[in-house]
């Protein structure tokens, strides 16, 4: 998965927590356990849908970063936009029409294009569904070959919560305690869908 600067990650070293938190805090931290002696595997996950973050540990922290696009902010070229907030500018092709309505939204087009996107995002039935998917990618990853985990996946499907907690409490502590969190969110944003 391509990184981006606000994502925010996860990273284990087998099955300890090495760092949760911005890309560039767990980078950091990540190479730094690598070049301490992790056990590994390493794996870094995206918090939001569980799929690996690819990062290139190769070279000092500096050029890690320099990778992953997060380098200094005086060394970050300039661009149109407003890239202090993270605002890209791209070309957007509608019909005369779609303009014509844009125009005439409080805010101008950007402003309205940005809260239909938001708006959309904060879809619940498919921010459940992704959520769920989330835990499950996770859970694959980190627990396939953990005790109870085909009963456990079962068992967060079902919305057992209890069941789940009781199947994962014997997992590693990180990996326990994060997929709980992400049980958590997934459930918590299927009940706004209900």
């Amino acid at each position: 998965m391509h990184p981006s600067q606000s994502q925010s990650c996860t990273a284990f070293d087998g099955h300890r927590l090495i760092a949760s938190g911005s890309l560039r805090d767990v980078a950091l931290a990540t190479k730094h356990a690598i070049d301490a002696g992790a056990k590994g595997p390493v794996l870094v996950f995206d918090d939001q849908t569980s799929l690996p973050v690819e990062i290139d540990f190769r070279g000092t922290p500096e050029d890690v970063l320099s990778r992953l696009g997060l380098a200094a902010p005086e060394a970050a070229p300039r661009g149109p936009g407003r890239p202090r907030l993270g605002v890209v500018a791209r070309e957007v092709t509608l019909l005369p029409r779609h303009w014509e309505w844009l125009a005439a939204q409080p805010g101008g087009a950007s402003a309205t294009l940005r809260r239909l996107v938001e708006e959309a995002r904060r879809g619940g039935a498919d921010r459940a569904r992704r959520s769920g998917e989330a835990l499950d990618r996770f859970m694959q990853a980190m627990a396939g070959d953990l005790p109870h985990y085909e009963e456990a996946s079962r068992a967060y499907w079902r919305g057992e919560r209890d069941h789940f907690d009781h199947l994962i409490e014997a997992w590693p502590a990180d990996v326990r305690d994060h997929a709980r969190r992400l049980a958590a969110v997934a459930w918590d944003d299927a009940s706004v869908v209900a």
